[in-house]
């Protein structure tokens, strides 16, 4: 079974490890329960996405523990290891959740800033005279 495993996921400078295992659907990140860590229903959903679309909602206890980053990146972070742990402890859940884009890891990152510029792209205000 997967939950001796830890799996990773990671998302811009986010990083989960998490461990799954079948139960009552209890999620504990970095000790506090799920609707402690990530205070808004949208980072919950994005995170827990994974069980929806296997229609395993409430059958799996997750515990993780996350760093690095903001909530957007942890939550994407979390998805990510969750549906790795998902896709090892059955092959046939492989396909649905590949299809539905959640084993991929997204790799977009903050450009970094250049010189003369504002941020990365943004140029000073250009004045004629």
């Amino acid at each position: 079974m997967a939950d001796t495993n830890i799996f990773t996921g990671r998302r811009k400078e986010a990083v989960a490890r998490a461990r799954l295992g079948r139960g009552s659907g209890q999620h504990t990140l970095n000790g506090k329960p799920l609707e402690e860590f990530f205070t808004t229903e949208k980072l919950r959903a994005h995170a827990l996405e994974p069980f929806g679309v296997l229609e395993q909602d409430g059958q799996w206890d997750v515990v993780a523990r996350l760093h690095g980053g903001g909530t957007t990146g942890q939550a994407g972070a979390l998805r990510l290891a969750i549906a790795r742990a998902l896709a090892a402890e059955d092959p046939a859940w492989r396909g649905p959740l590949k299809s539905a884009g959640m084993l991929t890891r997204d790799a977009r990152k903050v450009e970094r800033k250049k010189y003369g510029l504002k941020k990365a792209r943004r140029a000073p205000q250009f004045s004629k005279r």
